[in-house]
């Protein structure tokens, strides 16, 4: 079935129901952002690939909201759907559920799946729609029509994280959060989001493309720990594991049936979780909504967890090094596509010692592609690279002891002044960013425009936020942290680890991007408070042939020297023959 013959039979559907809206966010019950394939709706129903965005629709009209990540690559893949795109954070589109408002008529009726639908999500469309007239159910209508929809009967092994790689004990940590349960009032816990459950057991396994996570829920009281998971997953270590630190193993499937017993309990759940937790749980208990407190013991590395980010970041500039040289020495003399460039990257990095597999679906964009920001070049019909213009690789692995995340973009052939401009003001931004030095309590928000002054001064800017948070072994992709335009009081602390990636995107024509990840470290304590600065991680050169020198300031170019020869220093030992030589010139100082 086509994405518009899917439509059609879900508004049939609809019909049946005397639906008036359907609402497909991109989620699993664990409120995942990438998911396992079972879950993935709202792909199935539009084509849309991206890894945010939700879909409506009603009786005569459908739309599908997400951000500027996607605005190029949504309206490529939404074609010939019969849904239109609302570009999310853009003056002049409408919020969602103003527009089903408009669409339906009074008295009408929205449909979601609850068990893929946030409580916070259900809150706000409640509430919205009540004040029109309107009402929202639970229904779930795409089992009716995603016929050959399986569950993951995959048995993928849980595995443990070991003390030595995690840094932090299964019982200190379910300590840590009871105590944290304690200064709520709450006497029960529920976690459900996949990276929390894995980090607090030091558990890991491979059930969502990418991400080292399971399925799986915990429910925590003062003196029960329960780990709800397919018990066949479960080698003998992992098993022990959990004996050792007093939690009870129990079936996935009685996750659902164990919320029923709670009566009378003060719980403590995040309004992320899904509806269906909230609906399953007896109405006299009290709900503590509150962010889980191991997502933020999480995002705070320890100091195995940093070390064990250092040793990989070795490891996988290596395999950078080695890819950027073959890329650009290849390119024109044999048959290359962005995908088998992505699938030449993955074995560089299968070479080093504990290589898991990618952390993402690798980012190879050629020329005018490289301008998607989240770009996915498929195994049929990728573009064929040569010998000229440039090409913005975006990618990362996971290997046992941490995760990489890193972004280079490289002239394959000659590229234009104006490319060497705005690669360069690009650059300026990361390397701002890099040496800035900020106060105890600062947020992302506050720094965002450090990586973004070199474009707005000459009015520019990219579409996406500057960092993310990114796991130790686990989710490239975690929070609460970051740094964007958009508000999030989460202050930056030592320990946690972001990415710093600004760019450039000039639709049609090519994309750039600079991705270092960087550490929060304290600096110094003056009379004027404490203030941090950034590690750098990441360790593979930039290339030289896309940057402008002039433009550079004499700070930016000492940094940049700095890099150089930190990158040199690092890497030199684990390179030999013609990679060396080319690493050697690519490391010199401008």
């Amino acid at each position: 079935m086509t994405s518009s013959e899917k439509i059609v039979a879900l508004r049939q559907q609809m019909a049946l129901n005397d639906v008036d809206a359907f609402i497909i966010y991109s989620a699993d019950p664990h409120m995942s952002e990438y998911l396992p394939d079972e879950w993935q709706e709202r792909t199935w129903l539009s084509g849309f690939t991206g890894s945010a965005g939700f879909v409506v629709i009603t009786k005569h009209n459908a739309g599908l909201w997400t951000d500027g990540r996607y605005f190029v690559q949504a309206p490529i893949e939404l074609k010939g759907s019969g849904i239109d795109l609302f570009k999310d954070g853009v003056d002049g589109t409408p919020n969602y559920i103003d527009w089903i408002i408009s669409e339906i008529p009074e008295n009408g009726t929205v449909a979601v799946n609850a068990i893929a639908t946030s409580h916070s999500n259900w809150e706000l469309l409640k509430e919205k729609l009540s004040e029109k007239n309107r009402k929202l159910v639970d229904l779930p209508l795409l089992k009716e029509i995603w016929k050959d929809r399986n569950r993951n009967a995959a048995k993928n092994p849980v595995f443990v994280h070991p003390l030595e790689r995690a840094g932090k004990s299964v019982t200190e940590k379910l300590c840590d959060i009871r105590d944290k349960m304690e200064d709520l009032g709450a006497s029960v816990h529920i976690i459900s989001s996949l990276d929390d459950v894995a980090w607090t057991l030091n558990l890991r396994g491979s059930d969502v493309q990418a991400n080292p996570v399971f399925l799986g829920y915990i429910i925590l009281t003062k003196n029960e720990a329960k780990l709800f998971v397919d018990l066949e997953k479960l080698d003998v270590d992992s098993r022990k594991q959990m004996d050792e630190a007093g939690v009870k193993m129990l079936p996935y499937d009685d996750f659902y049936k164990d919320l029923k017993n709670f009566s009378n309990e003060k719980i403590l759940i995040s309004p992320a979780g899904n509806q269906s937790i909230f609906e399953t749980l007896k109405e006299d208990n009290t709900f503590i909504k509150a962010a889980v407190p191991g997502n933020l013991m999480k995002a705070v590395k320890n100091g195995t967890e940093l070390e064990g980010f250092r040793t990989v970041m070795q490891r996988d500039g290596v395999a950078m090094v080695k890819f950027l040289y073959w890329l650009t020495h290849q390119a024109g003399k044999e048959t290359l596509n962005e995908y088998t460039i992505g699938e030449k990257l993955l074995g560089f990095r299968k070479e080093g010692k504990n290589f898991v597999g990618v952390s993402f679906g690798s980012i190879v964009g050629y020329k005018e592609n490289g301008a998607q920001m989240h770009y996915s070049a498929k195994s049929e019909g990728s573009k064929e690279v040569t010998n000229e213009a440039t090409i913005l690789v975006d990618s990362g692995g996971q290997y046992l002891e941490g995760t990489t995340d890193i972004t280079r973009t490289f002239a394959l052939g000659t590229a234009t002044e104006e490319f060497k401009h705005n690669c360069t003001l690009a650059l300026k931004g990361m390397i701002q960013l890099s040496m800035v030095k900020f106060p105890k309590g600062t947020r992302g928000v506050q720094l965002d425009a450090f990586a973004r002054m070199a474009l707005w001064k000459e009015g520019k800017d990219y579409n996406h936020g500057t960092g993310h948070g990114v796991g130790s072994f686990m989710n490239v992709h975690e929070g609460p942290q970051n740094i964007r335009k958009d508000m999030n009081f989460q202050e930056l602390l030592p320990g946690m680890v972001l990415s710093n990636e600004p760019g450039f995107y000039y639709e049609n024509h090519y994309g750039i991007r600079h991705e270092n990840l960087v550490a929060v470290q304290e600096k110094e304590t003056t009379d004027f408070g404490t203030f941090y600065e950034f590690e750098t991680l990441t360790i593979c050169p930039f290339d030289r042939n896309v940057i402008e020198t002039e433009l550079l300031t004499e700070p930016e170019k000492q940094w940049l020297n700095t890099y150089h020869q930190w990158c040199k220093d690092k890497l030199e030992n684990d390179l030999d023959g013609d990679v060396k030589a080319w690493f050697l010139e690519q490391v010199k100082p401008l």
